[in-house]
């Protein structure tokens, strides 16, 4: 059963390149209509809504449910919006990949209709935060990852050199892991373990695990393993060469370009 009923207010974001988001617009719209639940849509997604539907504004309006159009990605997305929030997310899947999306447009409004009596259940997903520091402390970005955070070189397969440490607790000594030479680094959540960490060869973890997956991209020695560690632990990576033409990605959709 779920954690209390009554949705007041819906979210919507979506891909429009979905053929099927304008249906499902449509069928958010008359559901929250008929159900006297505010509803607000991307603003990209407001051309299928009803005339004077409110665009989807989370910062001045939070909501009670936060629906995702589309594919794995898009729910991502919609996570990373949320993040640090106490705003649910339901996928709904209209994409080819739907691993995290598993329900399918077509049973929308039936789910809808069991969410708004508060009967669900919440699978509550781990989140990564992940600080680029530049090289004289100060802080660059602050990203956010459901899945994971991958450390690579852009313009094709090229190896770079990192540093890894670990600190177990939060203030105490940091433990050097080594140094090696890849093709790059994932760090992990459980829910991103069957993604590029999977492909990667990481371990399987399954999403009720608090935990970090480290796993080094095709590593130039025999000694550097994927890691499994405590999510209390805290992850520092170091690139040992120059910083030109290294990236972080997020979920493989937000980035950062080093310059120099």
């Amino acid at each position: 059963m779920g954690e209390g009923a009554g949705l007041r207010r819906i979210g919507v974001v979506g891909r429009k390149e979905h053929d099927d988001v304008p249906g499902c617009v449509e069928q958010l719209a008359s559901f929250a209509h008929e159900s006297q639940i505010d509803v607000s849509f991307e603003e990209h997604l407001i051309e299928w809504a009803p005339e004077g539907a409110k665009a989807l504004d989370l910062e001045a309006e939070p909501v009670d449910l936060l629906i995702a159009l589309g594919g794995d990605g898009t729910l991502l997305r919609a996570g990373r919006s949320v993040a640090g929030r106490e705003i649910p997310v339901l996928g709904v899947n209209l994409g080819h990949l739907g691993f995290l999306t598993a329900l399918p447009h077509t049973e929308l409004e039936q789910h809808l209709g069991l969410v708004s009596k508060g009967d669900y259940r919440l699978d509550r997903r781990s989140t990564l935060g992940a600080h680029i520091v530049n090289a004289d402390g100060s802080e660059a970005e602050h990203l956010l990852a459901w899945n994971d955070f991958v450390i690579h070189k852009r313009g094709g397969a090229r190896v770079t050199r990192l540093e890894l440490r670990v600190q177990e607790i939060a203030g105490g000594p940091w433990q050097d892991m080594g140094s090696f030479s890849a093709d790059g680094l994932i760090v992990a959540t459980p829910t991103g373990s069957t993604a590029y960490s999977l492909s990667a060869g990481g371990p399987i973890v399954v999403p009720s695990v608090d935990c970090l997956i480290v796993t080094p991209i095709c590593p130039h020695t025999l000694a550097m393993r994927p890691l499994v560690i405590p999510a209390t632990q805290r992850v520092a990576v170091r690139p040992i060469e120059r910083t030109k033409d290294l990236v972080v990605t997020a979920d493989g959709q937000v980035a950062h370009e080093f310059e120099t």
